[in-house]
């Protein structure tokens, strides 16, 4: 493993990602991805006692299914990077109780997943882990009670709020696999960024530039441009967040054409599902990664493609002491599949 400019890590044995799963909530196996998700729940609430204790019952499940696509038992299973928006990240620390595996608990809010992916990517690379399982999780009713209100009470969303996705994935990196199995080739690892957004509910203008500032230290640091990506996916900016990223983009005269930045939160839901700005939470880009984009990949419909995760680094506390809303990114580079 080396690094590349100021920021990126370069995986010289890029691990290999042996399996993948991808699980969503009812709501979001109604949207337009919904063919490309391995699990579609039909209860949320996954037969436990409160949404908490459901959202862990969805990591275990994308674990354990991971786990079999790879012909892997848990106790060969290294480690579990993971985390989730729930205090604490108990969502992923109860799953990794159940499961016995050992773990790295991880929180960069709705970027986790890629987070864990290139540290994930770094164990492994580095020669430290044979496998590593990287899990994000979140969940609709979970967030709603921790950021805002109980969804029992019924209070009006803002239309720039975003929609919590209830979904989890995992993938299982390896130093071995295929000869045709996705690679995760080098990682970006963001700053964090502040312009001192205020509304708790804009998820996508508080996490925009901090996309912005990633993907352009990816470029900087690897001398690539986006034509040599045949996507770039952001993890839940949302509708209106991807378009005051492209607003950045241009700005600083970055070449982006529209056609190949999509972004997971305004993939996931169709507009008219009431999801008013698109969805987020640490599973929007961990499902769409895990289902719609990795299959694309292993397809060999696409290439190369660089995923960038955003977070928003919030608390109930921060928000009700009056602070601003400083954003965080992740950004991998995976390529591979269908020769």
């Amino acid at each position: 493993m080396s690094r590349m400019g100021t920021q990126t890590l370069v995986f010289d044995s890029p691990p290999f990602i042996a399996a993948q799963t991808s699980i969503v909530g009812p709501k979001e196996g109604k949207g337009p991805l919904a063919e490309w998700f391995d699990v579609i729940l039909e209860d949320d609430l996954l037969g436990q006692q409160s949404w908490e204790m459901a959202e862990s019952e969805m990591v275990c499940r994308a674990v354990e299914r991971t786990l079999r696509a790879a012909n892997l038992s848990a106790d060969a299973a290294q480690a579990m990077l993971g985390g989730d928006l729930n205090g604490q990240i108990i969502a992923s620390s109860f799953a990794a109780r159940t499961l016995g595996i050992p773990f790295l608990g991880l929180y960069g809010a709705c970027s986790t997943f890629i987070q864990a992916l290139i540290l994930g990517a770094s164990l492994v690379s580095g020669g430290y882990l044979d496998n590593a399982l990287c899990a994000a999780s979140s969940h609709y009713c979970t967030a709603e009670r921790q950021f805002r209100f109980p969804v029992e009470m019924g209070n009006q969303r803002p239309p720039q709020a975003s929609w919590t996705t209830t979904a989890c994935g995992c993938a299982l990196l390896s130093r071995q696999a295929a000869p045709d199995a996705l690679r995760v080739t080098c990682g970006t690892i963001g700053r964090v960024i502040d312009l001192e957004i205020k509304d708790s509910n804009h998820m996508g203008a508080a996490m925009a530039p901090a996309v912005c500032s990633c993907i352009s230290a990816h470029f900087a640091d690897t001398g690539r441009t986006a034509a040599d990506y045949d996507l770039i996916a952001t993890g839940d900016l949302g509708w209106i967040g991807r378009n005051i990223l492209m607003e950045l983009f241009h700005r600083d005269k970055t070449d982006m054409p529209d056609e190949k930045l999509i972004d997971c939160g305004a993939s996931i839901f169709f507009q008219e599902q009431d999801s008013h700005a698109g969805g987020s939470g640490c599973g929007c880009v961990a499902s769409v990664s895990c289902g719609w984009l990795m299959k694309r990949l292993q397809r060999g419909e696409l290439k190369r493609a660089l995923i960038t995760g955003s977070g928003a680094m919030l608390s109930p506390i921060s928000c009700q002491q009056g602070q601003s809303i400083p954003g965080i990114a992740y950004a991998v580079c995976i390529e591979g599949g269908a020769k």
